[in-house]
C-alpha cells in the first residue's frame, strides 16, 4: 500500500503544497536501499525486493480507464486504498502521457527524475555556513547514482551510466568515489582515453591505492596500446613498495609486460633495441614471480616472452608450471598447444586445443587454431565443419544479424559438407590480421585507416551500416577468412572467393581481404591482378609481411630481382622469425647469382621454420 501510495502522488498534478511530498515519496527506493544495506541484504536481494514491489502489469492508467490486464488482487488493493486517498490531489490525464511497461522502466524512471531533483536542487556553496547542507545534498546525489549505477549496470547499459555520472561532477570536487564510479563507467563503455584522463584524477585524491594504476595500465597496454604511459603507471605500482602490499608483484607483472610489447614492436625497426627490452621483461617478469610465487601469470608471459623468441624448450618448462599453478588457465594451454605445434608434435597439440575447448567451447582463439590444425592432421574437410561449427556458435553467442544478408553464407560451407543444417548468411569486415593477432603500433592505425576507407566505400553501396560494437563483427570477418584459406588449400578458388566477399561486404578495404583476393588469383593463375592486390594491401598496411612475401615472388617470377630483393628485405626486417620470407629471399638471391648470401637465407629458413609453430605465438593476447 506504501509503495502504491508513493505512486498516486508522483501522478499528481504539482502544486506548492505538494512539493515536498514529491521530493519525499522520490527517495523511497533510496531509503529502502538503505535499509537492506543496514541489514547486511546484498544488491541481489534488493533487486529482487524492486522486482517484487513493482507490479507487472500496466503501471500508470492513460484517460482514466484502468487496464484491462490488472489482476483482480490489484484491484482489491486499489479500492481499499481509496479510504485514504487525499482529496486534493488531482492526477494528470492525457494520452501523450508515459507509462512505464515493466518494473525496469518504472525503476529507471523514478531514478532518473530523482538524478534531475538532485542536481536541481544541489548545494554547490564551498563557504563555511553552506558546508552542512552541501554534505547532505552531496549523500542525497551519490545514493542515486550508486543506484543508477546498479540498475544500468546490470543491464550493461554502461554508456547511458557514464552519461549521468559526467553530470555529476559539479558534485565532484575532491571527492573520490564519483570520481572512481565514472572513471569504471567510461572503461565499461569502452572510451578508455577518457578513462585514463579520470584515473589520474583518482591517482591524485588516492597517491596509496595501488588498484588505480593497475587499471590505467590495463587500458594503456589493451585497447589504447600506449606503452609509455603504461610504463609510468605501472612503476607508480611498484614505488609505493610495502604499502601496494600483494599488489606489488602486479607492478613488476605490468612493466615486464609493458617491455613485451615494447620488444615486439621494435623488432620492427630496431634489433639492438629490440634485446634490450626483451631482457629487460625477463628481468621484471622475474621479480614478480619471486614476489608472488603462487601467481600463474608471471610463469605464462616468461613462458610467452621465450616463446616469441623462439626459445621453445624453456618455454615448455615455464607454461608447465603455469598450469601447475592454474590448470585451467585457456591461454597456458593454448600456448603449450603452440609450442607442440612448434616441436611438429601436431596430433598432441591438437588434442591440447579440443582439451581446451571442452572448457572453453566459445574461445575463438582456440578454435582458429584448431582449424589449422585439422587442416594438416585430418584434411580440409575437418577444418570446413570447424568453419561451419564456427559460424552457429558466433550466431548463438553475439544474437546479431547482418542487414546487407546475402541469403548464401552457409551454402559456401556446404558445398564441401552435407547432411549439415543451414546457418543464415552473415558477413563481416575484418581490423586484425587472422594469422598473427598483433597489436602493434603500425596495425592500429592501419585498422583505423582501414575502418575509415570501408565507412567510406560502404556509405556509396546500397547495404547498412553494421550494427553494435566492432568486436563481433571482426570476429566474424576472421572465420570466412578463414574459411577461405581452407577453400585455397583445396584448390578451390571459386569458394574462396565467395568466402572473401562475404568479409568484405561492408568493409572492402581491409588489408587481409585484400591479401585473400591476391592469393585467390595466384591460384586462378592471374599474376598481374595478384600483384595488384599485394599492392592495395600494402598501401593500406605497408608492414603487413605476407601481402610483402606474395608480392616479392611475383615480382621473382616477373624477373625484376632487385625490386623482390628490396621487398623481401624490407618484410624481413618487419618479422625476422619469417621463415618462408627468408626462403624467397634466398630464391631471388639465388637467382642473381649470390651463392653465398643465398645459402645463408636458406640455412636461416630451415632453423626457423623448425621452430615454428602452426601460428604465430602473438595470437595470444596479452593484457592484464
Amino acid at each position: 500500500r506504501g509503495v502504491g501510495r508513493f505512486r498516486e502522488i508522483l501522478r499528481a498534478v504539482e502544486s506548492r503544497t505538494t512539493q515536498s511530498l514529491r521530493m519525499v515519496s522520490e527517495p523511497v527506493y533510496q531509503l529502502i536501499a538503505e535499509a537492506c544495506a543496514a541489514n547486511g541484504t546484498n544488491t541481489h536481494r534488493f533487486l529482487s525486493f524492486l522486482s517484487f514491489t513493482f507490479c507487472h502489469h500496466r503501471l500508470w492508467e492513460q484517460s482514466g480507464k484502468r487496464a484491462a490486464s490488472v489482476p483482480k488482487i490489484q484491484l482489491l488493493r486499489t479500492e481499499s486504498s481509496s479510504a485514504w486517498r487525499h482529496p486534493s490531489f488531482h492526477p494528470f490525464r492525457s494520452l501523450s502521457l508515459f507509462c512505464p511497461q515493466e518494473n525496469t522502466e518504472e525503476a529507471l524512471l523514478l531514478l532518473l527524475i530523482s538524478e534531475s531533483m538532485a542536481n536541481r536542487d544541489a548545494v554547490l556553496s564551498r563557504i563555511p555556513e553552506h558546508n552542512n547542507d552541501r554534505i547532505i545534498s552531496l549523500q542525497s546525489a551519490s545514493v542515486v547514482y550508486d543506484l543508477l549505477t546498479i540498475a544500468l549496470g546490470r543491464r550493461g547499459q554502461y554508456e547511458m551510466l557514464s552519461e549521468c555520472l559526467e553530470r555529476a561532477m559539479k558534485f565532484a570536487f575532491e571527492e573520490f568515489h564519483l570520481w572512481y564510479q565514472l572513471a569504471l563507467s567510461l572503461m565499461a563503455a569502452g572510451k578508455s582515453a577518457r578513462a585514463v584522463k579520470v584515473l589520474k584524477e583518482c591517482i591524485r585524491l588516492k597517491p596509496d591505492e595501488p588498484t588505480i594504476p593497475l587499471l590505467a595500465v590495463k587500458l594503456c597496454v589493451g585497447p589504447l596500446h600506449w606503452l609509455d604511459e603504461g610504463e609510468s603507471f605501472a612503476k607508480m605500482v611498484i614505488d609505493m613498495g610495502e604499502k601496494a602490499a600483494e599488489f606489488r608483484a602486479k607492478g613488476y607483472l605490468a612493466v615486464g609486460l609493458v617491455y613485451s610489447l615494447k620488444a615486439t614492436d621494435a623488432a620492427e625497426l630496431f634489433f639492438n633495441l629490440n634485446l634490450l627490452f626483451t631482457w629487460e621483461t625477463s628481468v621484471f617478469l622475474c621479480r614478480a614471480q619471486s614476489l608472488s610465487p603462487t601467481d600463474h601469470l608471471a610463469a605464462f608471459y616468461l613462458a610467452l616472452q621465450l616463446a616469441v623468441s623462439r626459445q621453445i624448450p624453456e618455454a615448455l618448462g615455464y607454461v608447465r608450471q603455469a598450469l601447475q599453478l592454474q590448470g585451467d588457465d585457456v591461454h597456458s594451454l593454448h600456448l603449450l598447444a603452440l609450442l607442440l605445434s612448434a616441436q611438429k608434435h601436431y596430433h598432441d597439440a591438437l588434442n591440447i586445443i579440443e582439451m581446451a575447448l571442452s572448457e572453453y567451447p566459445e574461445n575463438f582463439n582456440l578454435l582458429y587454431t584448431k582449424v589449422k590444425l585439422e587442416s594438416m592432421c585430418r584434411g580440409p574437410e575437418e577444418a570446413l565443419l570447424t568453419c561451419k561449427h564456427m559460424l552457429q556458435i558466433w550466431k548463438s553467442f553475439y544474437n546479431l544479424t547482418n542487414p546487407s544478408d546475402s541469403g548464401r553464407g552457409s551454402s559456401l560451407l556446404d558445398r564441401a559438407i552435407t547432411d549439415r543444417r543451414q546457418l543464415n548468411a552473415m558477413t563481416l569486415p575484418d581490423f586484425s590480421d587472422p594469422e598473427t593477432g598483433s597489436v602493434h603500433a603500425t596495425s592500429i592505425a592501419a585498422s583505423r585507416v582501414e575502418q575509415a576507407l570501408s565507412e567510406v566505400a560502404s556509405s556509396l553501396q546500397s547495404s547498412a551500416p553494421k550494427q553494435g560494437p566492432l568486436h563481433p563483427w571482426m570476429t566474424l570477418a576472421q572465420i570466412w577468412l578463414h574459411a577461405a584459406e581452407v577453400y585455397i588449400s583445396m584448390s578451390k578458388p571459386a569458394e574462396a572467393a565467395a568466402c572473401t566477399q562475404e568479409a568484405s561486404n561492408l568493409f572492402p578495404t581491409s588489408h587481409n581481404v585484400l591479401y585473400m583476393r591476391g592469393q585467390i588469383a595466384e591460384l586462378r593463375g592471374n599474376m598481374d591482378e595478384a600483384k595488384r592486390w599485394y599492392e592495395e594491401a600494402l598501401s593500406i598496411n605497408p608492414t603487413h609481411v605476407k601481402s610483402m612475401q606474395r608480392l616479392g615472388l611475383i615480382l621473382h617470377q616477373l624477373q625484376r630481382y632487385s625490386l623482390s630483393e628490396k621487398v623481401l628485405r624490407d618484410a624481413v626486417q618487419v618479422n625476422s622469425t619469417a621463415h618462408d620470407v627468408w626462403n624467397s629471399l634466398g630464391e631471388v638471391l639465388q637467382a642473381q647469382g649470390n651463392t653465398a648470401a643465398a645459402t645463408e637465407c636458406f640455412i636461416t629458413a630451415l632453423e626457423l621454420e623448425a621452430s615454428s609453430p602452426i601460428l604465430p605465438f602473438t595470437i595470444i593476447p596479452r593484457a592484464l
